[in-house]
């Protein structure tokens, strides 16, 4: 018997060997691609959502916008056509989530330095103070690339309105005022149709690390 095993064993290495590979294409074929979910009103949090859109069950986009970015620039939505983005909300003087979430962005963007399809997003929620001026101190001194990330400023109601219809973002701040908010944690990933894949805690380690992963998914949806 041992002779007969050593007299074909290169038919037996090569018998297990196809059967490894088809094994493996058979494993690749029946596994579930992972697909990211689109967001919509009625997924999210209530006190993140404005009431006019909470029920909201699909087709939500995030709305045409026009701000003012850190070099002067007008920024819309032209400018992240056919790009994926992430979109937060912060302001220059915070000195409690802020500068956590801009650190996160800032690891963000180095890890999507050279990839021409990803683009980062951040909205200021005290327009007023966050003069273009104070944006462009704020982006040298956190080391932003104008290439790929925009600090943008505008009218409050405006990014208000963005925050709370488009990008399903932040809670009111309840303090009587028509158009105060206050800042969020939340970095949301947002599709080439304008759709919101993802939610993330920008003060999460851990969170920044699941976005990434998510920028490859919603990457590679795009090739098949």
């Amino acid at each position: 018997m041992l002779s007969f095993f050593k007299a074909y064993k290169y038919f037996w290495i090569f018998l297990i060997v196809l059967s490894i590979v088809i094994i493996y294409t058979f494993y690749s074929i029946l596994k579930p691609t992972r697909v990211l979910p689109v967001w919509q009103p009625s997924m999210v949090n209530y006190e993140l959502v404005d009431s006019t859109i909470q029920h909201k069950a699909k087709y939500h986009t995030i709305a045409d916008f026009s701000l003012t970015n850190q070099n002067g620039e007008t920024i819309t939505q032209a400018t992240y056509k056919d790009k994926i983005y992430i979109a937060d909300f912060f302001f220059t003087t915070c000195q409690t989530i802020c500068p956590i979430m801009t650190d996160h962005m800032y690891q963000i963007q180095k890890e999507i330095e050279n990839d021409d399809d990803v683009m980062l997003l951040s909205h200021s929620v005290t327009p007023k103070i966050d003069s273009v001026a104070q944006l462009k101190r704020y982006a040298k001194k956190k080391g932003v690339n104008d290439a790929k990330w925009n600090l943008v400023t505008g009218d409050k109601k405006h990014i208000y309105e963005l925050a709370r219809k488009s990008y399903l973002a932040v809670k009111t701040d309840g303090d009587g005022g028509e158009y105060d908010m206050i800042h969020t944690e939340n970095f949301l990933l947002i599709d080439k149709k304008r759709q919101i894949r993802g939610h993330y805690d920008g003060t999460n380690p851990e969170d920044i690390e699941r976005l990434l992963d998510d920028i490859k998914i919603l990457k590679a949806s795009y090739k098949n």
